[in-house]
């Protein structure tokens, strides 16, 4: 064991616990987490044995940089339109069929994924996916997870495909001897395997269990459960109303929202327009029960009870607002803001009707709700609001604007025509990594000044395509890893696995090591868990006397692979609220399929690596 003996092991495993604690309850952000960790680390440095230069090299980690500069030649990809473009190919193809809907998200996503990082992959499908379930007829339910699943699996075809796949080669670099890294294609053969095994459950197996939770016909006043929260009143003509702004009145009221008012079959958009309300109006007012009482004995309306507010009322006569659901990713600026602080009323024209998250639904106080990763919002907005959440990255809207949907009409969605030089850079980027002519952190950072010089990509949208709570999430718990190790905590931990192996065949251990790791990785992030996991499965190996890439690899495609939880990996909590899911029917799915390929996988790396 490491001079730093006894002491800096209960140090070490302090911080694992308190980070690993965090993680799962996210009392504070997973990247707030993380950079606590690196502050801890050289406060405790006599026992951890990390000082200031060692506790942020994750920073300077290869595999950091190489994982910010995918994100921005993803973001490149996204830029052209070409995936749009897929949508009306799709259409094409399922003919408004269930199963060759099906097919089609699984047989698309995952060699999309393989190239693309999954995350951005799963943000621009989502919309896609949602039209197509709609165009066959089909419960969204029945395409979202599968559409998450298969991002995963793809992600275990190359190199690039997953932050975890450029993580475990920068290990094995360092924990290996005569390691070099991971090629870029050497995970294909495994990943390969991997994905047609998990395609086939999907689409057999996976499908029968997978939930049709949302209804194929419902709109999204049902799927919120919004008739005891809007409601129409009618103007009167001794009301207060009369002669105000649509606007000036709703400040009157903060309790509700005027969304809507109608006159002789028009409709203008509410609550910021100017229009001066008239005796006869039409309100469309979004607020619980007892506000909307006190409005109408306060404003001198009539609440027209029989008469419900339903996704026609809104989009039967065309206004500048519209209803859209929209996805809080993990990245999102908005992340642990409340609703009333992240300007949306006064910048976005966009009023909140309605958040889903994690099964439960919230549509009073909206305004003091703090806002998570993977909640589902209900908003009334704009077309123009709806492009700046789409351009930012700070919102991931679910519906497609009718205008854009594919296969509506005869022409197809503008692709644009830099997507030769984008996609050449891509495959440029694969091909050069491939072959060794560089390190794959020179060819992305090449790849990216390219897609820049070229007119691909603009800086501000490079910047803006890097999930930076991710980055630092790398470089927080990469260090945590170099002190479990250091320390010899990860020694201590590899001392349980040679401990199985006095009573289990070499086969069986990294079968149990692949469904431990699989198993932690469902709790906290992939990427926090094969920092953790590696060192650990690597010592046990040596103390095995087994091949220590294969023990390297087991806890790599184990943590890259997370399906029993909607936690685990962000494409499943990115797909959470748009298809309605229970936290069970992840575990329901996801779990047979995790251990499938926990089967697949070990037997797949004994044969192809040896034991």
């Amino acid at each position: 064991m490491p001079p730093l003996g006894i002491p800096g092991v209960v140090v070490v495993f302090a911080l694992v616990v308190a980070a690993l604690v965090a993680f799962v309850t996210e009392i504070v952000p997973n990247d707030v987490t993380a950079i606590a960790v690196v502050a801890a680390l050289v406060v405790f440095e006599p026992w951890t044995g990390v000082g200031p230069r060692a506790a942020i090299s994750g920073f300077a980690n290869p595999a950091t940089v190489t994982i910010i500069a995918m994100y921005m030649l993803s973001a490149g990809i996204q830029e052209t339109g070409v995936i749009r473009r897929l949508g009306v190919e799709l259409a094409a193809f399922t003919g408004g069929d269930e199963f060759r809907a099906l097919v089609a998200t699984v047989g698309t996503t995952s060699p999309i994924a393989g190239v693309i990082n999954n995350t951005p992959v799963v943000a621009v499908f989502i919309p896609m996916i949602t039209d197509l379930a709609e165009r066959s007829n089909t419960s969204p339910s029945k395409l979202l997870l599968p559409l998450s699943y298969a991002a995963i699996l793809g992600g275990t075809l190359t190199l690039v495909g997953t932050s975890t796949n450029v993580l475990a080669s920068d290990l094995a670099r360092r924990l290996v001897a005569g390691r070099d890294g991971i090629g870029m294609f050497e995970f294909t053969k495994l990943g390969l395997p991997l994905v047609l095994v998990g395609g086939a459950y999907l689409l057999t197996v996976g499908r029968r269990l997978t939930p049709a939770r949302i209804p194929v016909d419902s709109d999204p006043i049902s799927e919120f459960d919004l008739d005891d929260h809007l409601a129409l009143v009618r103007v009167r003509p001794e009301s207060t109303a009369v002669g105000a702004s649509v606007e000036a009145f709703d400040a009157e009221h903060p309790e509700i929202r005027l969304l809507q008012l109608r006159r002789d079959g028009e409709a203008f958009a509410g609550p910021h327009a100017d229009t001066p309300i008239e005796a006869g109006d039409t309100i469309v007012v979004h607020g619980s029960l007892q506000a909307v009482n006190r409005f109408r004995e306060a404003a001198g309306v009539s609440h027209l009870v029989r008469e419900s507010v339903t996704e026609d009322t809104f989009e039967s006569t065309a206004t500048e607002g519209r209803l859209a659901r929209a996805i809080v990713p993990e990245g999102s600026r908005y992340v642990g803001e409340a609703v009333a602080e992240t300007g949306f009323r006064e910048y976005h024209r966009t009023t909140v009707l309605a958040i889903r998250r994690e099964g439960t639904l919230t549509r009073t106080d909206l305004g003091s709700q703090t806002l998570q990763a993977g909640d589902l919002l209900l908003l009334r907005t704009t077309p123009a609001s709806v492009q700046y959440f789409r351009d930012t990255g700070d919102l991931v809207v679910v519906d497609e604007p009718r205008e854009d949907r594919a296969g509506g009409d005869d022409a197809l969605p503008p692709v644009s025509p830099k997507t030769p030089v984008a996609v050449g850079i891509l495959f440029a980027v694969v091909a050069v990594a491939a072959l060794d002519l560089l390190p794959i952190v020179i060819a992305a950072l090449a790849g990216v000044v390219a897609m820049v010089v070229t007119g691909c990509l603009t800086t501000a949208d490079a910047y803006d395509a890097v999930s930076w709570n991710v980055v630092f999430l790398l470089a927080g718990v990469i260090p945590l890893g170099l002190a479990l190790t250091e320390t010899g905590g990860a020694a201590l931990l590899a001392e349980l696995l040679v401990a199985a192996g006095g009573v289990l065949p070499l086969l069986a251990v990294l079968f149990v090591l692949y469904l431990a790791v699989g198993a932690l990785a469902s709790v906290i992030t992939p990427v926090a868990t094969v920092v953790l996991a590696i060192p650990v499965a690597v010592d046990a190996a040596a103390r095995l006397g087994a091949n220590e890439f294969s023990f390297l690899l087991a806890a790599a495609f184990a943590a890259a692979t997370s399906f029993a939880t909607p936690v685990g990996y962000q494409t499943n909590l990115m797909v959470y609220g748009p298809g309605g899911y229970e936290f069970a029917d992840f575990l329901r799915v996801g779990g047979p399929l995790q251990v499938l390929l926990a089967v697949v996988g070990t037997v797949g790396i004994a044969g192809i690596w040896g034991l």
